[in-house]
């Protein structure tokens, strides 16, 4: 089929199959581009979300904040404006129409530039609280990310035109209709803006125990006030959102630095190894071992397959 006669959905579908010729996650030679492969839907996986532009292409997707669920698929994108822990479950795939997913990530340092430029714009209350939302995807982001992924293939071309495509996708952003969350994000003193120092500070100091009159004063904000907008912009409290960054620090130790779970617990600021189990078991649905020992398993065989595929290949 010729350029002229695929749409640009079906051109990105090419881009991204031909190049993740395996399932998984690939980072790219196009900095900030993540693509993702999956040839079957599975079990929910932590994971820790970045601020970035997430676009389906095919398949869909089922991502747990909190206790709110977002679903999106083909024809829409995720937004996420601030850091934040979430489960994610790929929802529709199958190995004839494997998931095929992009990720861009957003550098929130040049928004403030591209705001001067654009001038005073008609104020706008955000479309939602959630630092994390849901939209139809337009033609012209489309086009932009499409632009993006082929830029996979054109490496003499990426110094000049990734930072203009960049530029194009978060004025998309801005302009569409949660930009006006990315501008409270970035705009100094604003109560976003405050609950991103919170989450940053959270974010080193997840290990370390939590007073929330300190964290307020860090942040200058009264107690009432960021407990209120830091559950409106993450779905949840300052503590439930640091629990889930422990657990999943801790996974991570487990797996990549195969620690016990008791050396793992502590690392990650527990003192009593009962409640890490019980806190673990209550979010991962087993106890720490048995689900280390699960995903392992599930790694070793997926490994054997793409060995299988590659060889046959």
């Amino acid at each position: 089929m010729s350029d002229m006669q695929r749409t640009p959905r079906q051109e990105m579908i090419e881009i991204i199959a031909r190049i993740a010729e395996v399932d998984g996650d690939h980072p790219t030679i196009v900095p900030g581009l993540s693509i993702h492969r999956h040839s079957s839907s599975a079990k929910p996986n932590c994971a820790a979300y970045k601020p970035s532009l997430a676009i389906i292409v095919q398949g869909a997707k089922r991502v747990l904040l909190g206790g709110e669920l977002f679903v999106y698929g083909a024809s829409d994108y995720l937004l996420t404006s601030i850091d934040l822990p979430v489960f994610s479950q790929i929802s529709l795939a199958s190995a004839d129409e494997p998931y095929l997913s992009m990720n861009f990530q957003i550098d929130t340092t040049k928004i403030p530039a591209l705001l001067d430029r654009l001038g005073e714009q008609p104020a706008a209350s955000p479309a939602s609280s959630r630092g994390m939302t849901v939209n139809t995807l337009t033609a012209d982001l489309e086009d932009a990310a499409l632009r993006l992924l082929r830029l996979l293939d054109r490496h003499a071309e990426m110094p000049i035109l990734l930072p203009l495509i960049e530029q194009e996708i978060l004025y998309r952003l801005l302009v569409g209709p949660h930009g006006a969350r990315l501008r409270q994000m970035t705009t100094a003193e604003s109560q976003p803006h405050q609950i991103g120092r919170a989450v940053a500070w959270l974010k080193e100091h997840y290990s370390r125990p939590l007073r929330i009159d300190d964290l307020a004063s860090r942040v200058s904000m009264s107690v009432s006030s960021l407990h209120h907008h830091f559950k409106a912009i993450t779905a949840m409290s300052p503590l439930q959102y640091q629990k889930q960054l422990r657990l999943q620090e801790a996974r991570r130790l487990m797996l990549e630095e195969r620690l016990d779970a008791g050396d793992a617990g502590h690392q990650v600021g527990y003192d009593s190894q009962s409640q890490f189990s019980r806190e673990y078991a209550r979010h991962f649905g087993e106890p720490p071992m048995r689900d280390i020992g699960r995903v392992r398993r599930s790694l070793v065989d997926l490994l054997a397959g793409e060995r299988e595929m590659l060889s046959e290949g």
